[in-house]
């Protein structure tokens, strides 16, 4: 049966003008101009709070002095974060929020406890306040980021370090903000006693000199507790560390207030006895963890290089910081900025890939992980060839640096007992490795059929029968003395009998 022709009336339009609908709060850009409208707000609050108790000479003075240490402590916790550099844009969030939002609520919250105390007739209101309310109230505006950043970006929360990061981060911002107020304050009051050079100079000495990691070191322990629940399983601990972290913070927090009303013997006694021996424990605790993060990474990339991935002197490589330095160094110095650039992001791919596997491992990574390895391993492919020869070059002066060759004995041969030196690419121990985790992988786009000449990196599922592309030619194997038994061992052997032992590349 024929059917009917269309209506000659209807056409479709030329253009549709329908666009789908978008929930307002998912848009990111709305969301930075929010936070970045909220801070600023509470920037100019504070500004205009601390203009009205110190005046204007006295804000100036106090924002002059109060951020001369602010590049010292950001540069030690930027020195703690070189393994795996945390975004910009997290950085900044830690030291607004600490500097700006904060800052007001501390402001605000000690002073009406404090006047809540003393209106009440509470002997010591003062004294309870700065020991007790301060702590309360500082550490939980400042952890309150920490815990923003736990939440909302988990992908860049991985371990202590990162929680000590951004604990110093806000806490410095903080620091930076109060002592503007202390500083301020001083010149106030040394004007009206007749001595405000001496004031403010105690002053900047008891709070910029002596203890400018005070504020960090209080918030690090509520950023150690985080780094826990970063890294396990257990809900109990993931609520218990972060807990427990915090209340730390506030005991030391309110230790170092309180020191101030035992006189001065009291005050060198807490700070010498108790503040520095905390604080060298916190350093040592960063450090562990980041050489620990460094095994980590030694660890989980050759699966990758056995895989053909990486090539097989990475993991080696990015297992120090004193070669990642020298892999950056060498490929500023060979294609300029754009090569260290590269490198530089190629180390930290790598690491996001090894710390993305060991999360894989411990159960902390979902259905996202095989999505994101891939996202990882296309960046490392992208930019394999321009790093290759570095990271050959680099690794194989740190394997020789680690195994040095041995001296023959009696000129010729190997001791008794004693294996010959291995050449860099076969000796390699991580090149072999097949650790526990997926696997195997397929670079994308499909594999090449051959690598280009002199590129100096493994494709992927090479044949163990295979030689590595910068493998060195083996040297002869050596003749053991005990294999001739009619041959005096101090005789000299005649010329052209044994082959000369050559060093090892």
């Amino acid at each position: 049966m024929p059917q009917a022709d269309p209506s000659p009336d209807f056409a479709l339009p030329h253009r549709f003008r329908y666009t789908p609908r978008r929930n307002l709060f998912e848009s990111k850009l709305l969301r930075l101009i929010a936070l970045t409208l909220v801070l600023l707000l509470c920037g100019a609050a504070i500004l205009w709070k601390v203009e009205g108790q110190t005046g204007g000479s006295g804000l100036v003075i106090g924002m002059s002095l109060a951020v001369l240490p602010v590049p010292l402590v950001l540069a030690a916790f930027h020195w703690l974060d070189r393994v795996e550099p945390k975004p910009l844009r997290n950085l900044l969030f830690c030291f607004g929020w600490g500097s700006c939002a904060a800052t007001l609520v501390a402001i605000f919250a000690n002073t009406w406890a404090t006047d809540l105390l003393v209106s009440h007739q509470i002997s010591g209101g003062q004294t309870l306040g700065a020991s007790l309310v301060a702590p309360l109230v500082e550490e939980s505006a400042k952890g309150s980021a920490i815990l923003l950043l736990f939440l909302t970006r988990r992908r860049d929360f991985s371990g202590i370090v990162d929680g000590v990061v951004y604990a110093g981060f806000t806490a410095t911002g903080f620091a930076f903000t109060e002592n503007i107020l202390y500083l301020g304050r001083s010149v106030l009051d040394g004007r009206s006693e007749g001595r405000g050079l001496e004031v403010t100079v105690v002053t900047f000495i008891m709070r910029e000199v002596m203890s400018p990691f005070a504020h960090p070191l209080f918030t690090s322990m509520t950023g150690v507790g985080f780094g826990i629940a970063a890294m396990t399983r257990r809900r109990w601990l993931k609520v218990l560390a972060p807990v427990g972290g915090w209340i730390v913070a506030m005991f030391l927090h309110g230790t170092w207030n309180a020191s101030s009303s035992l006189g001065s013997l009291g005050f060198i006694g807490v700070y010498f006895l108790f503040m520095v021996p905390v604080f060298g424990l916190t350093v040592w605790l960063a450090v562990w963890s980041r050489r620990s993060e460094l095994r980590t990474v030694g660890r989980q990339l050759p699966v990758y290089a056995r895989a053909g991935w990486v090539s097989a002197p990475v993991p080696l490589v990015l297992s120090s910081m004193r070669t990642r330095r020298q892999a950056l160094d060498l490929a500023r110095f060979s294609d300029g900025p754009g090569g260290g650039r590269t490198m530089r992001e190629y180390l930290g791919f790598a690491t996001s890939l090894a710390f993305l596997r060991q999360r894989a491992e411990r159960g902390l990574v979902g259905a996202e992980f095989p999505e994101r390895e891939q996202e990882l391993l296309h960046h490392l492919w992208e930019r394999r060839e321009a790093v290759s020869d570095v990271l050959a070059r680099v690794g194989a002066q740190e394997w020789q640096r680690l195994n040095p060759p041995r001296r023959p004995a009696f000129g010729y041969g190997y001791p008794p007992g004693v294996p010959p030196q291995q050449p860099y690419g076969g000796g390699y121990p991580g090149a072999g490795y097949a650790g526990p985790g997926p696997g195997p992988y397929r670079p994308p786009g499909g594999l090449p059929a051959q690598p280009p000449p002199g590129s100096g990196y493994l494709l992927p599922h090479r044949g163990p029968q295979q030689p590595y592309p910068y493998q060195p030619q083996p040297h002869p194997q050596p003749v053991l003395p005990q294999q001739q038994p009619t041959r005096q061992p101090t005789a000299i052997p005649p010329e052209g009998q044994h082959p000369p032992v050559q060093p090892s590349p």
